[in-house]
Formats: C-alpha cells, sequence, structure tokens
C-alpha cells in the first residue's frame, strides 16, 4: 500500500502521542547482544557477526558498536533470550559497510520482541572489500541463508526462533540482498546499461569505472538467478541498490510481505536507490509492498548518529558525507521512523510493550 512521504516532527509526535496511551507503566523490551559466527562453505570461511535478541535473565550491561566517529547503544552482552518463540530478522548492510553499523536497527527491532542476526559480508564489508567481489550479490544472500541455518540450529537461540516468522532486512546494496532472499531476480544487462547511461551522475557506477570493472563481462546466469529462500516470509528494504530496470517480470516470486523505505527527496536522493517513479520506478513493479518516503534525509542517515567529533574528524579527512545530513534532519527520529516501518510491515510488537 503506496505512502505518502511523511515529515519526521510529525512522525515524532505521533509516535510519542502512542507511547503515552500505553500508560506509563509500559517499557521496550530489555535487549541483549552476543557475537555469531555461521558455517560458510561458499566462502571457505565461517561468517562473523552479531545477534540481538529480546533479552532474558544474566549477561552484563555495557556500551555497544561505539566508536570515535558513531553513537553506540546499552545492551546486556552474553545474556539468555526471553521466554518464548520470536520472530527472526537477518540483517544485511551496506557495500563497504559494517554489521555495527546497523546495530541501532538491530536493537530497535530486538526492543519490538525480534531476534535479528546480522554478519559482515565478505569481499564487500569494511576492512575486507574489494568492487569485484562486491559485485557477486548473490553471496550476499547466500550468507543470510547460511546465517539461518546456523541460528536455526544454534543452542541457545535456536529453541527462541520461530521457524513460521523470519523476515529480512537490509540497507543500500542491503536492501537488495534482502529483497533477492524474499524472491527477486536482478537483470545484469539493465544494470549495465543504467551505468552506461548514468555513470557521470552515479556514485557506484563511477566507482566501477575507475576499479577496471567491466559489468558486460560478469556472468549474467548468476547475476539474473533466483536466491529465493522459502523459509523468508517477509522483506524489509532501505534505500535498496541495484533495481534500475527491474520490473513485474523479475520480481514476480517476491514474497507478499515488503517494506521499502526511502530516504529524502527530489536533490536528497540517490539516483541509484531512487525507487519511485522519479527514479528506477521500481516501487510500481511491486503493488505489494507498503512504501514509506521519509524527509528531511539522505542515504546516509541511515547510518549510525554521528559524535560531534566524529562529525569534525570526517570534515578534515573529506569524507563528511557520512555525517552530514540535510537542513533539518534528525537522524535519530529517522531512525526511529524506519524501526516502526519494518516493525509494522512485519507484525512485531507495539513499542512501548514488553513481550509476554
Amino acid at each position: 500500500m503506496p505512502l505518502p512521504t511523511m515529515p519526521l516532527p510529525t512522525m515524532r509526535l505521533a509516535a510519542a502521542v502512542a507511547l503515552l496511551a500505553l500508560g506509563t507503566t509500559a517499557a521496550a523490551q530489555p535487549v541483549g547482544t552476543s557475537p555469531f559466527t555461521a558455517p560458510a562453505a561458499h566462502h571457505g570461511a565461517p561468517l562473523v557477526g552479531d545477534v540481538f535478541y529480546p533479552a532474558g535473565a544474566g549477561g552484563r550491561r555495557a556500551r555497544v558498536a561505539e566508536n570515535a566517529v558513531f553513537v553506540g547503544l546499552d545492551a546486556r552482552v552474553g545474556g539468555a533470550p526471553a521466554d518464548g518463540r520470536h520472530p527472526v530478522i537477518l540483517l544485511s548492510h551496506g557495500i563497504g559497510g559494517h554489521v555495527r553499523s546497523l546495530a541501532w536497527l538491530a536493537a530497535g527491532l530486538a526492543e519490538r520482541g525480534a531476534i535479528v542476526v546480522g554478519v559482515n559480508h565478505p569481499g564487500s564489508t569494511f576492512g575486507d572489500f574489494e568492487h569485484a567481489r562486491a559485485l557477486d550479490h548473490w553471496t550476499r544472500a547466500q550468507d543470510l541463508s547460511a546465517t539461518l541455518d546456523a541460528l536455526l540450529a544454534h543452542p541457545t537461540f535456536g529453541p527462541h526462533a520461530d521457524p513460521a516468522r523470519i523476515y529480512a532486512a537490509g540497507f543500500s546494496f542491503g536492501g537488495f540482498t534482502a529483497l533477492s532472499i524474499g524472491g527477486l531476480r536482478g537483470d545484469l544487462g539493465a544494470y549495465t546499461a543504467f551505468c552506461g547511461s548514468a555513470a557521470p551522475h552515479v556514485a557506484h557506477c563511477r566507482e566501477l569505472r575507475a576499479a577496471g570493472v567491466d559489468l558486460s563481462a560478469r556472468e549474467a546466469a548468476l547475476w539474473d538467478a533466483s536466491y529465493r529462500d522459502p523459509r523468508v516470509v517477509g522483506v524489509a528494504a532501505i534505500d535498496p541498490g541495484l533495481h534500475a530496470g527491474l520490473g513485474p517480470a523479475h520480481a514476480a516470486d517476491l514474497v507478499e510481505t515488503m517494506v521499502l523505505v526511502g530516504l529524502g527527496e527530489a536533490g536528497d536522493r540517490l539516483i541509484a536507490t531512487d525507487f519511485t517513479a522519479g527514479g528506477s520506478g521500481f516501487a510500481g513493479a511491486v503493488p505489494q509492498a507498503d512504501v514509506v518516503v521519509l524527509a528531511p534525509a539522505n542515504h546516509f542517515t541511515a547510518l549510525p548518529v554521528c559524535t560531534p567529533e566524529g562529525a569534525a574528524l570526517l570534515a578534515e579527512e573529506g569524507d563528511d558525507a557520512v555525517c552530514t545530513d540535510p537542513p533539518g534532519t534528525d537522524r535519530a527520529a529517522v531512525h526511529d521512523a524506519i524501526v516502526a516501518a519494518i516493525a509494522d510491515g512485519f507484525g512485531l510488537v507495539p513499542e512501548g510493550r514488553v513481550m509476554p
């Protein structure tokens, strides 16, 4: 069901009113976190990441996912999950990103009662990045399937995972990963044509050209194949990439439960991630999707909130776009709105309610 652009001050006010309606005794579900690894035969080495979950007993309170640039969050490290079975959300970071750059999202969804697990994607993560390897997008969907296998078999988390409520969510390149594991097929010819015509204006296309990567030499059979995992019943994509030229035929096998979140309007949108009619038009190919466009915002608004020192440091290094939002943007409010949109789309518990 398409939704109009939603100004963040209005959304935050609505959330505050909703919380007041729940009463003063309501509290967010405590969040636990733990390191997570998963065997990955397709890489020849295990995947490394983190799992966030509704916390039960035990664990130590700690600040996690924080560094000189980004603000972290408080969580209980190493405790048991809360009693009962919980929905599972597989989380995929963007190209050149890191699993902890989405800790705010993982924790926000865990507060809504989900077990959220993400891993660093080899070849397309911070500290392990090559353009040629990163373009093997199908390995990222395989990463999520392998992570799900490991989670369901895990002695601590497996018994608390609800196998009937498994979802995937991702940001940027990871947004396409989530769509892919949900049934979307890629189209190498379409993306090659897109970069051929839009290269001067699209950062990813410029970077591929500068790195000497020839899209026409890639293997279309692998790029265009289906990587759907039938266990996944819903997907959410935040400002996803790689959808240029994709239409109803590519989306024919996509799951019915679907959330598309766009960041920014007009000049604040990235060409490569704009799924609206003014961009690739991909949103028109998925009429089942709940579509939310948040403004003011831009692509980098989905990264963690920056520390004042981090913003200054990046500005000195000429990389200040990571911490620079459009005027009037409240990055934390955008994060809240993204969590709310995905939680609503996946049918998670309302904010402020504690799981029984």
